[in-house]
């Protein structure tokens, strides 16, 4: 299936030509990694973190234009937040924020919250927190689709 650049919205295709927060984030408190074996799209946020409040946030990213643009969204969105609200946000928070994305391109902003979530996650194991939104989260979890699908631009 090949995804048509007319089916994204204009947000999402601003956050895609011009991504806030790429690229590295020198001396980060934490790193979350997330990748799909189905397509290939891999994620990485970095966050620093001051009184459990996320100060900064960049990501890295390989994949289509929806993991682009999720990746700058999430970043975007969780920056300023506690963990704790951080943690709140599902891929669907993402989705909103960003206008819509093709059903084929979901599974783009699920790899953005486990990203989120990991960093969170790695961010607490190094610091002796328990967050109530990591409880029974498991990082090393497979990334899981319903259905598989091709990801292409």
């Amino acid at each position: 299936m090949v995804i048509s650049m007319a089916m994204y919205n204009d947000k999402v295709m601003e956050h895609f030509m011009h991504p806030h927060n790429a690229g590295d984030l020198e001396n980060p408190d934490a790193v979350g990694n997330h990748g799909s074996p189905v397509c290939g799209d891999m994620m990485q946020i970095a966050i620093k973190v001051k009184d459990n409040v996320i100060t900064d946030a960049k990501f890295k990213t390989f994949g289509c234009g929806s993991a682009i643009a999720s990746s700058s969204v999430a970043t975007d969105m969780i920056i300023g937040k506690t963990l704790d609200e951080a943690l709140s946000y599902t891929n669907q928070t993402f989705i909103d924020e960003l206008g819509g994305l093709p059903g084929p391109k979901v599974h783009c902003s699920v790899l953005a919250e486990s990203a989120v979530k990991n960093a969170i996650w790695d961010y607490a194991q190094k610091h002796g927190l328990e967050l109530e939104g990591l409880k029974g989260y498991d990082p090393t979890k497979e990334f899981e689709h319903e259905e598989e699908e091709e990801c292409e631009v």
